[in-house]
């Protein structure tokens, strides 16, 4: 009985302090902190078709606090460029591969990108700032981004408008399971969390491999060893800092073009 007071004391404050709820949640996740909100605007989709909140101001609040996180990731994405988009992808627990994807969608589709950005894992963590990195207009990145963070939540809150009584029996069944509900959904939110981090340790373990820093390859040139480098960065960041004697070949390339890498000498991948 306890706990079926617990669980109405929650849907309660849900109802009471909704918006609010929608704006933080919103506006923490695409700060890149790990918290799913999709679960939430299907709540609240829910609630809109029950008249307990009103579909303008929870869309607003989404809108609001998406644009408010992207643009200062934007502003960041200007400033200090890759840096940002490295530590995005560490703390959204996502591999760094997250950048070379998010890169060439960008390259690929422009702004436009933006406008599904959102649904999809890693490319929502890191577009904001690869807008600003890009230099594009911050009133252009605005409208696109706009677009999309309003395309995301009106279809979330739609499929909780139109799925509401699928929602009303899942919170029944959660009423008759208590705790149990709860410690579920934190075991698996913790067994998330951990796979997220599992992933990205087996892909930093299997870039250890032999490496060459910046100022050894400087001083090997130096010393006149003919060495073949090959640029794997995607052609945005080339043009921006181009390696003098370098072979621009991306990941997606190689097999492609491997009969241009010669077999006779040492080869340096330059990837970051």
């Amino acid at each position: 009985m306890s706990d079926h007071l617990a669980i109405s004391h929650t849907i309660a404050f849900v109802e009471r302090h909704g918006y609010s709820l929608l704006f933080f949640w919103v506006l923490a996740e695409q700060s890149a902190i790990p918290v799913p909100s999709i679960p939430l605007l299907l709540a609240a989709g829910a609630l809109i078709r029950t008249g307990r909140l009103h579909v303008l101001q929870a869309t607003a609040c989404c809108l609001v606090a998406a644009l408010i996180a992207d643009t200062i990731w934007f502003q960041l994405g200007r400033r200090r460029g890759r840096r940002v988009l490295r530590l995005l992808c560490r703390v959204s627990l996502e591999p760094d591969s997250c950048v070379r994807q998010t890169e060439n969608a960008f390259l690929k589709y422009g702004m436009r990108s933006l406008l599904v950005s959102k649904f999809i894992s890693g490319l929502n963590a890191v577009a904001a700032p690869l807008a600003g990195n890009s230099r594009a207009s911050y009133w252009r990145f605005l409208l696109y981004d706009g677009a999309g963070a309003l395309i995301w939540s009106l279809t979330y809150l739609a499929v909780g408008y139109l799925f509401s009584e699928e929602l009303e029996r899942m919170v029944a069944y959660a009423s008759r399971m208590g705790s149990g509900l709860l410690l579920l959904v934190v075991g698996l939110f913790a067994l998330w969390i951990g796979r997220k981090f599992i992933q990205r340790r087996r892909f930093l373990t299997q870039l250890d491999v032999a490496r060459i820093t910046p100022e050894e390859l400087r001083d090997r040139l130096n010393a006149g060893e003919d060495l073949f480098i090959v640029d794997l960065r995607s052609r945005m960041v080339e043009s921006q800092n181009l390696i003098p004697g370098a072979t621009s070949i991306s990941p997606e390339e190689l097999a492609a073009r491997s009969e241009e890498i010669p077999r006779d000498r040492d080869i340096i991948l330059f990837c970051s």
